[in-house]
């Protein structure tokens, strides 16, 4: 006795027929997807470096970590 009785209702009745161009958009927007997620990932594993440096900075007792732009105080 197989464990599933019948798979018949979840096959496709047109087994000839794919839309390739529904799947292939599909693949697009994955692809796009996971692109952005990458570069979220590369984006935020930079800011925590950068976090991480100032912090090792200030916690070891230096002033002047952090740059300041003169340019924007005056404004």
């Amino acid at each position: 006795m197989s464990p599933v009785r019948d798979l018949a209702k979840y096959e496709s009745s047109d087994a000839g027929e794919d839309n390739y161009r529904h799947r292939m958009m599909v693949n697009l927007a994955a692809l796009l997807v996971t692109i952005l997620l990458a570069i979220a990932g590369v984006w935020l594993a930079l800011q925590i470096a950068e976090v991480r440096k100032n912090q090792d900075c200030v916690l070891s007792g230096r002033r002047n970590c952090m740059p300041i732009d003169v340019n924007t105080l005056k404004r």
